[in-house]
């Protein structure tokens, strides 16, 4: 009993979180949003731009909100109270979290199996490298031209104020907020002869644009960085497949911690990098394709009751008349984890006009992440509910009498306006499987190569275009770290004959291993992928380093 009454407890306190943030939702994250990128200088200013952002997104809801009152009060036989429209709007919050997360699981539910089998394939994992390593090449160089073309602003500005002019503490906010480089390269710049006076709201303006453009022009360096580790690694994970000794070595030294060199030496990691690793991918690829299988048939089917057809329903209803407990629970939290899984991963791969964009290694800025949580605070009611109706636990899906669980029994039905309760909330999670076949079938990166928008095809010219294009930067940026290793080499030498000691070299000697001639001159061709458009390499001219790019709107690894 007190087991019971301590679960309660904990669940009311739940829902009362729940509460909280769904008026987060709706009130204060939208206003953190726009203060956040807001180019004001003091704390007045921002929540005033704020407030202005906002007042169509609050109008347009304010407008809807009455158009639904109205309808429902007007509707026989229903009366509003402070609960009523306290369910009503939670019912309409719900019903686009629904829909939202219907169109996430019909691309997730295909494409994280994909993606598990994919990277299982070394070909396919460094082609594909190659391909958003051109990618993120162009974006790097938007990132320096946007950079350059506020830094000749801020020249303009800072020689028309000077020290005594009004605006010019708003003009050493600006600058305080470049590094040490940029101010470098602000100087050097020379001054315009006849220049206009900047008005203040020109300054919140080119404020506004130079933090955004830092963070676009530091995140695209990080990732440049990261993106180029990846690849030199998979481009050694292939060369070492063909080693002998199973001993793993790289071509370029990076430092480990004392506890990786001994529990993680290069025996270990040359029979997981290079043998059990795309095994392990591939069982969970199976192991994922099941689930996924699961899932779609679950929703096609959970309106059934007679005969009961829901896979995840059955599975409950098997271990409820057996009393076994712990078997309901570890089957509901592996269903809704993997839901969950499915859907925020997909939020974490959107990308639109590079507003809304999760960069991994914090490098995602305030806007995002704020969009990111109110992705999050909108799903999960949604998906709660809907997981219920899967395992056949909400009683106004199933038409049935059954003791309600403490969700509904808080959080209520969405049975104000029939059309949501008897038609989309039930008929709609059935397009999960046209939006899972068009997955199946990258309709939609197809479309988007189509218009324009570069997208990882197979068989595109484009693709084939952007995959070299990466192979020529890898090359290039190899060749530079080559020279820049050689030459710390000698410098140490140098040191070591004329200094008249040794200095102490702390790299992992197992680890580490300087390329002979022959692997420096095949380390890049030794592990091109197996693919029917890469053998014309050789005979094409070395592109530009930054070639032009499309329009920005894309879903990073819509196909793989």
């Amino acid at each position: 009993m007190f087991h019971l009454l301590f679960i309660a407890s904990a669940f009311k306190k739940t829902v009362q979180t729940y509460h909280s943030l769904f008026r987060a939702r709706m009130l204060i994250m939208p206003m953190m949003q726009s203060y956040s990128k807001a180019g004001d200088f003091t704390v007045k200013g921002k929540l005033k731009s704020a407030l202005v952002d906002n007042a169509i997104y609050y109008g347009s809801y304010l407008l809807i909100c009455g158009i639904l009152l109205i309808y429902i009060a007007l509707k026989p036989g229903v009366y509003l109270d402070g609960p009523k429209i306290k369910a009503i709007a939670s019912s309409a919050s719900n019903t686009w979290g629904l829909f939202l997360l219907i169109l996430l699981l019909g691309y997730a539910l295909v494409e994280v199996p994909r993606n598990l089998w994919n990277n299982s394939k070394k070909n396919y994992t460094l082609t594909y490298s190659y391909f958003k390593i051109a990618k993120l090449s162009t974006d790097k160089c938007e990132a320096e031209e946007t950079m350059d073309d506020i830094l000749d602003s801020l020249n303009s500005v800072m020689a028309a104020v000077g020290p005594g002019h009004p605006l010019h503490r708003h003009v050493e906010t600006i600058v305080q907020k470049l590094t040490i480089q940029l101010r470098d390269r602000l100087n050097s710049r020379v001054a315009p002869e006849r220049p206009t006076p900047p008005s203040f709201k020109s300054l919140v303006n080119l404020h506004k644009k130079t933090i955004k453009a830092l963070h676009v022009l530091q995140r695209t360096e990080t990732q440049w960085g990261l993106m180029l580790e990846r690849i030199f690694h998979l481009e050694d994970v292939a060369s070492n497949s063909r080693s002998p000794d199973h001993r793993f070595q790289h071509t370029f030294h990076t430092p480990r911690p004392r506890v990786q060199r001994i529990f993680y030496p290069p025996m270990f990691e040359w029979y997981w990098e290079c043998f059990l690793r795309p095994y392990f991918l591939k069982t969970m690829a199976v192991v994922t394709c099941i689930l996924s299988v699961a899932v779609v048939w679950s929703e096609v089917t959970f309106f059934c009751k007679k005969p009961v057809l829901s896979i995840f329903a059955n599975i409950v209803i098997a271990a409820k008349e057996s009393y076994n407990y712990a078997a309901i629970v570890s089957v509901s939290t592996l269903i809704i984890a993997y839901m969950f899984y499915c859907a925020y991963s997909t939020v974490l791969k959107i990308r639109l006009l590079n507003l809304y964009y999760l960069a991994p290694h914090h490098q995602t800025n305030e806007y995002s992440l704020i969009f990111s949580g109110m992705m999050v605070c909108r799903l999960t009611p949604a998906m709660c509910l809907n997981f219920l109706s899967l395992v056949h636990m909400d009683s106004h899906i199933i038409k049935e009498r059954i003791m309600e669980t403490y969700y509904t029994q808080i959080m209520g039905h969405m049975d104000v306006l029939g059309i949501i309760a008897e038609g989309f909330n039930i008929y709609f999670p059935m397009l999960v499987v046209l939006l899972c076949l068009a997955t199946y079938l990258s309709l939609g990166s197809r479309l988007l190569s189509l218009c324009g928008f570069q997208q990882f095809v197979g068989d595109d010219e484009l693709t084939t275009d952007l995959v070299d294009e990466g192979r020529e930067i890898v090359k290039r940026e190899k060749r530079k770290r080559q020279r820049a290793e050689e030459s710390m080499a000698r410098r140490r030498d140098y040191s070591d004959r004329f200094s008249g000691y040794r200095t102490r070299d702390n790299r992992d000697g197992d680890y580490y291993v300087t390329p002979s001639p022959e692997r420096s001159s095949t380390a890049a061709g030794s592990q091109r992928p197996e693919s029917s458009y890469q053998d014309d390499l050789d005979k094409g001219s070395e592109r530009a380093h930054c070639p032009p790019s499309g329009p920005s709107l894309k879903i990073e690894g819509a196909t793989r």
